[in-house]
């Protein structure tokens, strides 16, 4: 489409966002249904009216389009974080100002392209950074907080929604962007600041001795093949974060996952590789496996450290590795002994490999993987015994997300494997969070 049209778009994009401020005046309840409005509007009247708005595609796809997708988002951070409306105020600023300014700067200035993404510049990421997090800044402060406070929630923010938004993810970043931003910032306030300001000296402690311990073991890893080079650089990272903000207990709960994750990788691997189905560079993981099924935990990590209630934290840290544990293991053993595998979706016989693809054995593989991770947690004191069956149960419902993604989005190439995979801790996580709220658990 033409570039006055772009332009349009990236206008009418901004101009919307301005209204978040109305979340100041307005209930919950009264800002669904207004959004709820917008949706309708932007799916049936807009292109009617201001059909110039919409790109050719997104006439023959209209449910896929940006411009009715934000509304959606919208919609969705209203329902999901009701009791946190500066949050709502603040991802949605983020989203409408940081993709605007990325979308103009980038495509005028944007000559150096990302090294994950060529399709996004650095410039174009730094101008989402900027942008995204002033916006943030501003909407944090109208709904009541601090100038400060704002500043430290809001540039983190801003910074993490660029990189979500530099992602090569099939998904439409009106929809990725906020939500992820949102949740990162709902876990930023769970950080006590005075837990924050006096952990100076026991991080430095703990940084260096995830160094010396994590050095050896990437090394290690490296030699004995269960991860390429990019791999062991990201897992010593992961590795050396997890230590320093979760301890030693949170690091053997780490540990767990790649054990049981490397092991069954090499489990008949080569009658793996014979049916198509083994994972390739000889099964050795690269970075953005690490990133994909670790990046929550090590969030989470951070949490652990300093938020105000760590409990809750800690579960979600387990429910997360658990659920890495249950998805890696039920595919590896699956594929070996599960004989004819159901597509989730369906329950249609398919071929071992197929995205969505499910079976008996590889599930009860999974619940014992993720039993075991959460008995190393238990046996470290990470893990209260009586939370054992929410961590299990959050794993099977992370890896059950994970296979109906695979069967659903991954198939239709909306989203990548490496997506799915960094949507299946986070799931794990959240669904621990909720089960436990659900059951009313003291954590």
């Amino acid at each position: 489409m033409s570039g006055p049209n772009e332009a349009a778009r990236r206008i009418v994009h901004l101009g919307v966002g301005a209204l978040a401020i109305l979340l100041r005046y307005l209930t919950p309840w009264q800002a669904a249904c207004f959004a709820a409005a917008a949706v309708l509007f932007n799916r049936f009247v807009l292109p009617t009216v201001a059909p110039s708005l919409f790109r050719a595609e997104e006439r023959h796809h209209p449910w896929r389009s940006g411009i009715v997708i934000y509304p959606v988002a919208v919609l969705l951070l209203i329902v999901l974080f009701r009791d946190r409306m500066d949050v709502v105020a603040a991802a949605w600023g983020l989203l409408a100002a940081g993709d605007s300014l990325a979308g103009a700067i980038g495509r005028r200035y944007g000559r150096r392209p990302i090294p994950w993404n060529d399709s996004k510049s650095l410039i174009g990421m730094a101008a989402f950074a900027i942008g995204g997090s002033a916006a943030a800044w501003g909407l944090l402060v109208w709904m009541g907080r601090g100038p400060l406070e704002a500043a430290l929630l809001a540039v983190p923010a801003g910074f993490f929604g660029s990189f979500v938004e530099s992602l090569p993810w099939g998904l439409n970043d009106n929809l990725t962007v906020p939500l992820l931003s949102a949740l990162f910032l709902r876990g930023l306030l769970e950080v006590d600041p005075a837990r924050l300001a006096s952990g100076g000296t026991d991080l430095r402690d703990a940084f260096l001795l995830g160094v010396l311990l994590n050095f050896p073991l990437a090394y290690l890893a490296r030699r004995a093949g269960a991860v390429d080079r990019s791999g062991m650089v990201a897992g010593f990272v992961v590795g050396v974060a997890t230590y320093t903000f979760a301890g030693g207990r949170g690091f053997l709960v780490l540990l767990s996952f790649f054990v049981l994750g490397s092991a069954t990788t090499f489990l008949g691997y080569r009658r793996k590789l014979r049916a198509g189905t083994a994972q390739g560079k000889g099964g050795a993981r690269s970075a953005r496996h690490a990133l994909a099924n670790c990046g929550a935990g090590v969030y989470l990590a951070f949490l652990l450290a300093f938020a105000a209630t760590p409990s809750i934290i800690a579960l979600a840290f387990v429910c997360s590795y658990a659920t890495a544990a249950f998805d890696t293991v039920s595919n590896e053993v699956g594929q070996l002994y599960g004989g004819r595998p159901f597509l989730i979706t369906t329950l249609r016989p398919v071929a071992a490999g197929t995205n969505g693809a499910v079976s008996f054995v590889g599930t009860l593989a999974g619940v014992l993987a993720a039993a075991a991770v959460g008995w190393v947690a238990e046996a470290t004191g990470l893990l209260r015994p009586d939370l054992m069956p929410i961590a299990v149960a959050a794993a099977f419902v992370g890896s059950t997300v994970d296979s109906v993604l695979g069967a659903t989005l991954e198939a239709r190439g909306l989203m990548g494997n490496h997506e799915v995979n960094f949507s299946n801790p986070l799931a794990g996580a959240l669904t621990g969070i909720g089960l436990a709220v659900l059951v009313s658990a003291p954590v």
